[in-house]
């Protein structure tokens, strides 16, 4: 019988969204040219190759008014696999972009437009 390998997630471990931050989802795609386009002004992501998916962090409070089609806000009663610092490469979950200091979270306006672009394909 062949063996199988799975992504590892050791060295993860499991947050409550909803307590210092929401987070939003992001088909890895789309997530992928958001990122691009916010530069500098992107938060910390993690990407989960599992799902696959982006999370955006974003300030506490914004996902009870996340209405951007094809995404998931996550908040209270959410949970988000968060990787070990600076763990930037697979397998299992990792930093896309890492957080530190003034990059931990993304302003959900830009977040917003940036994904608006992004679905319609106007990124260079």
């Amino acid at each position: 019988m062949p063996t199988m390998h799975l992504p590892s997630a050791a060295g993860c471990t499991l947050h409550d969204a909803g307590q210092h931050w929401d987070a939003i989802r992001v088909p890895r795609s789309v997530g992928l040219s958001a990122m691009a386009i916010l530069g500098a002004r992107c938060g910390a992501v993690v990407d989960d190759p599992l799902s696959p998916a982006l999370y955006f962090f974003v300030p506490l409070g914004t996902a009870a008014a996340w209405d951007v089609q094809n995404t998931r806000a996550l908040t209270v009663g959410s949970t988000l696999t968060i990787p070990p610092p600076r763990r930037t490469d697979g397998p299992g979950p990792h930093w896309r972009m890492c957080p530190g200091g003034d990059r931990w979270l993304s302003d959900p306006d830009a977040l917003r437009a940036a994904l608006a672009h992004a679905r319609a394909g106007r990124w260079a």
